[in-house]
């Protein structure tokens, strides 16, 4: 059986990891990546006109379908396009594999042509930003990348100069677990036994909802007509509770409480402030 090209073995680590297409602008310090995809059979490139389109558009896979997604970008101008669209996937928590090729291997840190430092640049907008410069963080570096996109829910960016990409890999290389699914999250009996307490005491009580009511849409509505409460959301939680909502309440980021001039009552439950506000997980996101 023929070696695998580093390049083969990162596509190859895509495909296992769940991942069905690259977005990206073909460039030659891609080129040995893009071969790759064209032979695999689990993998295709999605060819895009600008690199910004292939992070918003890997984000975007990312959020609808829950699962890790994939861009690339060349040297230089290349990879800084995706900063935007990588940057929007991180802040939506959502699971991009990124790929930034380098210069040649041999002249980074000699002022090269368009030379830049992915694993620098990217560092703010991801959990996890690594530079390949030996087949031999292959495949562990990519495998950590993954890990940390899909447990952390965010952008991996992995740096990889053109040359490296057309090495060989490593022979009986140790390869990580790989696990993709997320496990379920509840809280503990202490602290629903605690909410059961603030809801029963409350005079008015209101819901306030993230991105963790998703899925929950049925429930949320049931608890709202039981105890007759207003349903806001956080942004990320709009996608999950603001449809077919009759208890909805749009708020706003008040420092402090608004009252309404006709019954000087709060207009907007603070989030200080003598009601109780019950947050679903992910309020803040």
């Amino acid at each position: 059986m023929a070696k695998q090209t580093i390049a083969e073995q990162y596509v190859d680590l895509l495909a296992r990891a769940g991942v069905r297409r690259i977005y990206g602008v073909v460039g030659d310090s891609l080129n040995p990546v893009v071969d790759a995809v064209r032979r695999h059979d689990a993998v295709d490139w999605v060819q895009v006109r600008h690199e910004e389109v292939a992070a918003f558009a890997a984000g975007a896979e990312a959020q609808l379908t829950g699962r890790l997604a994939a861009c690339a970008g060349s040297c230089g101008p290349g990879n800084l396009h995706l900063i935007n669209g990588l940057y929007d996937a991180h802040r939506s928590m959502a699971p991009v594999l990124a790929l930034a090729a380098h210069i040649p291997s041999g002249e980074i840190g000699t002022g090269y042509f368009q030379e830049t430092h992915p694993d620098r640049l990217f560092a703010e907008c991801s959990h996890y930003s690594e530079l390949i410069s030996s087949p031999r963080q292959m495949p562990r570096v990519v495998q950590t990348a993954i890990q940390h996109a899909v447990g952390r829910r965010g952008v991996s960016v992995v740096a990889l100069s053109g040359d490296t990409a057309a090495e060989d890999s490593p022979d009986a290389a140790p390869e990580l677990a790989m696990p993709l699914d997320l496990p379920a999250i509840r809280p503990s009996d202490q602290e629903i036994a605690r909410l059961t307490e603030l809801v029963d005491a409350a005079e008015r009580v209101m819901v306030f909802c993230g991105r963790g009511v998703a899925g929950a849409h049925a429930e949320v509505m049931a608890f709202a007509e039981k105890v007759k409460a207003p349903v806001g959301h956080a942004l990320r939680g709009k996608e999950h509770i603001q449809y077919d909502n009759p208890y909805l309440r749009d708020l706003h980021m008040y420092t402090r409480p608004h009252a309404d001039p006709r019954t000087g009552r709060p207009t907007a439950v603070p989030r200080q402030g003598q009601q109780h506000v019950i947050r679903a997980p992910g309020e803040g996101h």
